[in-house]
C-alpha cells in the first residue's frame, strides 16, 4: 500500500468512525472507475467495517481492498454476479437476518445501475431490511458532467447498452431520433465500432464520447454522430476500454410552427400538462419550450 492510500485509510477512520452503521443492513458501496484516488472516505470506512463483502468478482474486489491496505478473512467473501443473483440475494438476506453487516460492490462504479445488485437490494428491502447506499463513482454522472448536454432545463434519459443485434440496434437507434432529452449510453470495447455505424443515422446529432473515464488514456470528445465511426478509426487504441456517451438533446427549429398548431389543437381539448406531454410526443419537440408556450396560451404566468 502506497503511503498516500494509508493516509486515506486513516482518515477514513477519523472522518466516518463517529457515525451510525447498523447490523443487520446491506450497505450498497460504490467504488472507483479506474481512479484508485476516487474512493470515497465513508466507502473505505465501510468496507472495513463490514462483516461480509457481496461483489462480483472476489479476486478484483480483494486487489482493489488491497491497494488500501484493508484486508478481510477468507469466509469475509461472497461471490455474487449476474449468473448466480438470486441464490446470492438469498444467501444475503439471510446473514443480514443473523444481524450481519454486509456490503456490495460491483467491480467499478455504482452498483445496480447498468451492473448487478439491483437485485439483491429489491430482495432485502422485500425482506423489511435496511439498505444503506454509500454514493461515489459512476461513468453516467462522470460523462453528463463533462459533456454539458443535460442542465436543469433539459434533463436526461438513461438507455444503457443497446442491443447487440444489429437490427434491434438501429431500430433502437430510431426511437432515440425523437427523443429531445439528452440520452446516457454505454457501450464494451468490442461492439463500440458497430454502435458508431449506427448512430450515423442520427447525422449532426452532437454526441460526447467517454472512453476510459478517470483512468490514465482517458479520452472526452464531443462530434457530429455522423463522424463517430471515423472518430473511433482514428487509432487501435480507441477500440480498447469502457465507453459512456452523450447524446445530445435536440431542439426544435425556432421557425417551425408546426409544434406549436398541434399544442393549440390538444389545448382546446385537453389539460395543459397532457397537451403537452402528447405534443411533444407528436412533433419532437422540447418538452419544457412547450410546456411554456401552453402557459402564454392559457394566459398563464
Amino acid at each position: 500500500m502506497s503511503v498516500s492510500f494509508a493516509s486515506a485509510l486513516a482518515a477514513a477512520r477519523e472522518a466516518a468512525s463517529s457515525q451510525n452503521y447498523p447490523k443487520g443492513a446491506l450497505y450498497v458501496v460504490a467504488t472507483p472507475i479506474g481512479n484508485l484516488a476516487d474512493i470515497s472516505l465513508r466507502a473505505l470506512h465501510v468496507l472495513e467495517l463490514v462483516d461480509c463483502i457481496a461483489c462480483e468478482d472476489t479476486r478484483h474486489t480483494q486487489a482493489l481492498l488491497r491497494a488500501y491496505g484493508i484486508a478481510k478473512p477468507s469466509g469475509g467473501w461472497l461471490s455474487v454476479h449476474q449468473h448466480n443473483e438470486a441464490q446470492g440475494a438469498q444467501e444475503v438476506v439471510r446473514r443480514l437476518q443473523e444481524g450481519a453487516r454486509i456490503a456490495y460492490a460491483s467491480d467499478a462504479g455504482t452498483p445496480g445501475v447498468s451492473d448487478p445488485g439491483a437485485r439483491i437490494a429489491a430482495a432485502v428491502q422485500a425482506a423489511g431490511l435496511p439498505v444503506v447506499p454509500v454514493p461515489g463513482a459512476s461513468s453516467i454522472t462522470a460523462v453528463l458532467s463533462a459533456a454539458g448536454a443535460a442542465g436543469e432545463e433539459a434533463g436526461f434519459v438513461f438507455q444503457g447498452f443497446l442491443p447487440a443485434k444489429p437490427q434491434e440496434r438501429q431500430q433502437a437507434v430510431e426511437q432515440l431520433r425523437s427523443e429531445t432529452r439528452a440520452v446516457v449510453l454505454l457501450e464494451a470495447p468490442h461492439r463500440i465500432a458497430a454502435l458508431a455505424e449506427a448512430l450515423v443515422a442520427l447525422g449532426e446529432r452532437p454526441v460526447t464520447v467517454g472512453r476510459e473515464l478517470t483512468k490514465q488514456f482517458e479520452e472526452i470528445a464531443t462530434l457530429p454522430c455522423a463522424g463517430l465511426p471515423a472518430w473511433v478509426a482514428v487509432s487501435p487504441q480507441r477500440s480498447k476500454g469502457e465507453f459512456a456517451l452523450v447524446l445530445h438533446p435536440v431542439a426544435a427549429p425556432e421557425d417551425d410552427q408546426e409544434p406549436l398548431r398541434v399544442l393549440r389543437l390538444l389545448l382546446a381539448e385537453l389539460p395543459v400538462k397532457s397537451a403537452v406531454k402528447l405534443a411533444a410526443e407528436i412533433t419532437g419537440a422540447p418538452r419544457n419550450a412547450l410546456y411554456e408556450a401552453a402557459l402564454k396560451e392559457k394566459g398563464g404566468p
